[in-house]
């Protein structure tokens, strides 16, 4: 049993900290986190009605390096779980070295002034982990996080030898909004509005944002149009498993919130520069995320299922070339049901309590800066099936035909 601060209450924070509380046997001590004390007591409550279980709350500022060193002191956790904003993740990483505990996040660093991110800034931490002897794991959401464990996993057990990987990123949920995004909007309008690149015969290939659409029937979904795009574990996967000779991300979108996305675009809302309103310095996309609806709001509305996996051909077992599908579909009335949160936040929060369980139960260590694919992934694929998402491995009758 062990101690675990997790800093950051959104959504995902709220999820994470729930399914914790219903695994005492492994968090034994909880403490939630973040700049609004009142968003940390709220999840607290409904934490307390739903199983329970008391924790702890705290305010925090994450950019303030001595002041989050000073907490982790405090709390005395074995482990902190980043689920703050991407851009706190170095902060948090500096705190978690000077207070000598184990660090985890669900997304990697990217900074506030450039919509652009790459794991070069926290493997530069390498060196720092290692000879703390502490153990930094990167990424453990759903993609990135899952996605890269699903690939890890058809490796050990259905492939020898991966050739080509494709993830599939499919919300089928409909919140009801006009234009709403399902989890921060600063950061989701970021990630999409930013060039599309794929790793490809060892290089990166880079296309315009939303310049190639395929369709795609997915179950329990429906038929649905995904656009290539660029996502963090394509970079870890191709350091990692380098004989993949081509990887690429895919997301699905509805027309009308790119028809949206659009507009805003056009009309510079989506910009991350600084304009002067009324005499005072305001970034328009900062201005946007306060005007649209919180993420975390949208449970109660939204119905409907996520289906999140991986296609990969390769070299199977038995020597012959085979292509096989695995995903999990998640059902976002039933995850409100449980945290009080839509699908989007579960499939992100359940892997954050899976990956913190690895390593506060010692079946994850090392000391240094770890992607999940360096991970052996059946322990976590295990605790995955038991703790709401299921997962199901397809053979295909061959690879993607584009």
């Amino acid at each position: 049993m062990s101690k675990v601060l997790v800093i950051g209450a959104g959504g995902v924070g709220s999820v994470a900290v729930h399914k914790m509380a219903m695994n005492t046997d492994i968090f034994s001590d909880i403490t939630l986190a973040s700049r609004t004390l009142a968003k940390c007591d709220a999840i607290a409550a409904s934490v307390r009605e739903r199983t329970g279980v008391t924790i702890s709350t705290a305010q925090i500022d994450a950019d303030d390096v001595a002041a989050t060193t000073a907490l982790i002191k405090q709390v005395a956790p074995t482990l902190v779980v980043n689920l703050a904003l991407p851009y706190q993740d170095l902060a948090i990483m500096d705190a978690c070295l000077a207070a000598g505990v184990h660090y985890m996040d669900t997304a990697n660093y990217e900074p506030r002034d450039e919509a652009h991110f790459e794991y070069s800034w926290q493997w530069a931490y390498q060196e720092r982990f290692e000879k703390a002897g502490l153990m930094a794991l990167l990424g453990s959401g759903f993609d990135p996080g899952v996605t890269s464990v699903f690939a890890t996993y058809l490796k050990k057990h259905y492939l020898d030898r991966i050739d080509t990987l494709d993830i599939l990123d499919c919300n089928g949920g409909d919140h009801g909004q006009h234009f709403a995004t399902n989890f921060n909007p600063e950061i989701n309008i970021r990630e999409v509005t930013a060039p599309a690149r794929h790793f490809e015969n060892g290089e990166w290939v880079t296309t315009p944002a939303l310049s190639t659409k395929q369709a795609f029937d997915f179950e329990q979904v429906g038929p649905k149009n995904m656009y290539l795009m660029y996502h963090e574990e394509l970079e870890s996967l191709a350091r990692h498993l380098p004989e993949i000779k081509r990887i690429r991300f895919w997301m699905t979108f509805g027309d009308a919130y790119l028809k949206h996305l659009e507009v805003l675009q056009n009309v510079g809302m989506t910009r991350i520069d600084p304009v002067i309103y009324n005499g005072q310095e305001i970034i328009p996309l900062q201005f946007l995320k306060a005007v649209l609806p919180e993420p975390s709001t949208l449970g109660a509305t939204t119905k409907g299922k996520t289906n999140i996996g991986d296609i990969a051909t390769g070299i199977a077992k038995d020597g012959s070339e085979k292509t096989f599908y695995i995903y999990n579909i998640c059902d976002h009335e039933d995850a409100f049901a449980e945290t009080g949160n839509q699908a989007v936040s579960y499939t992100t929060g359940v892997p954050a309590m899976i990956g913190a369980a690895m390593i506060l139960t010692g079946q994850w260590s090392g000391a240094g800066v770890f992607n999940m694919e360096q991970m052996d992934p059946d322990p976590y694929m295990d605790m995955l099936n038991k703790h709401g998402l299921p997962w199901q491995v397809k053979e295909l009758p061959g690879p993607l035909a584009f």
